[in-house]
């Protein structure tokens, strides 16, 4: 990645705490430690600049791991971090509290090495991305109001990338719009217009080759001409986004929710997340490879 990667693990069980040391060890990261919330919060004020993921436990004395991410949430410097809740709680109400406080990735216990391995390295690509759209998201913001229609086609991740950069700037607050329309952007490019299955995206994951196999696939005669089409219109009362592919669909109804079964994978919540987070009102039409979002305006 080019520069050394820090985790800091939170963990009150000593056990716990050391064999996720070990194994992490093994990868290179630089690792902090702390037993409790409160300890985390120390390190983390001193590291705050170093720290790119935290490895938190659920259940823990003094500040338990949900106390610890109001703090986080409620701190801007240092909310953005990637937290994976690792917990032996695994129940569908719990995993979605997890959700709404923020945590968007979970190791559930016992772990396997090579799931942890692959959640912890895709929490770190997909903060490294995420922080790269939020500096970059306010250039286009000056003159954006005169537009009140507007269409796209897009192709590669990097014009997903510029594409949401722009686009966020129309709503009255980029930051939250940003996460849903890079998620969607993407979705659409890999497992619409190229065909990347769910499962072959765990694999690629797990084998850091997933950004290689969707450049390779946009080489191929088959793929190469495709094109996501967006659409924007502002109107006084909403914003619409919609985002239509050229691939087969899918089942999208089993994405709209967090699934307790998919909640220690190393993708897949990005559906979930935009729905939750992003837009007030989000919908798959057809087959499935056309989203309209929206987003209304205060009064």
């Amino acid at each position: 990645m080019g520069e050394q990667i820090t985790v800091l693990i939170v963990d009150d069980e000593p056990n716990n705490l050391r064999a996720l040391k070990l194994d992490l060890e093994d990868e290179n990261y630089d690792l902090l430690t702390a037993e409790d919330g409160m300890q985390a919060w120390e390190v983390l004020d001193q590291y705050k600049n170093e720290i790119n993921v935290i490895l938190l436990d659920r259940m823990m004395p003094n500040m338990d791991g949900m106390q610890f991410m109001a703090k986080l949430n409620s701190t801007p410097d240092v909310a953005n971090i990637p937290v994976i809740m690792q917990t032996a709680a695994a129940e569908k109400e719990q995993i979605i509290e997890g959700i709404q406080a923020g945590v968007y990735h979970y190791l559930t216990k016992p772990y396997d090495k090579s799931v942890m391995l692959s959640i912890v390295a895709s929490a770190i690509q997909n903060h490294g991305y995420h922080s790269e759209l939020r500096e970059k998201i306010h250039h286009f913001k000056s003159k954006l109001h005169i537009i009140r229609d507007c269409n796209f086609e897009i192709q590669t991740l990097e014009d997903a990338q510029y594409l949401t950069t722009f686009i966020a700037n129309f709503f009255p607050n980029p930051d939250r719009v940003a996460l849903g329309i890079s998620e969607l952007l993407i979705n659409a490019i890999e497992h619409g217009n190229l065909g990347i299955t769910y499962d072959e995206k765990t694999e690629l994951n797990k084998q850091g080759s997933w950004q290689r196999e969707v450049d390779q696939r946009l080489t191929l005669p088959e793929y190469k001409d495709k094109k996501v089409l967006v659409s924007l219109s502002r109107g006084d009362h909403q914003i619409i986004t919609t985002i239509t592919d050229e691939g087969n669909g899918f089942n999208w109804k089993e994405y709209l929710e967090i699934s307790p079964q998919r909640a220690t994978d190393n993708h897949g919540r990005g559906i979930a997340m935009s729905k939750m987070a992003s837009f007030d009102e989000m919908e798959y039409l057809g087959k499935g490879n056309e989203v309209v979002c929206k987003v209304f305006l205060s009064p």
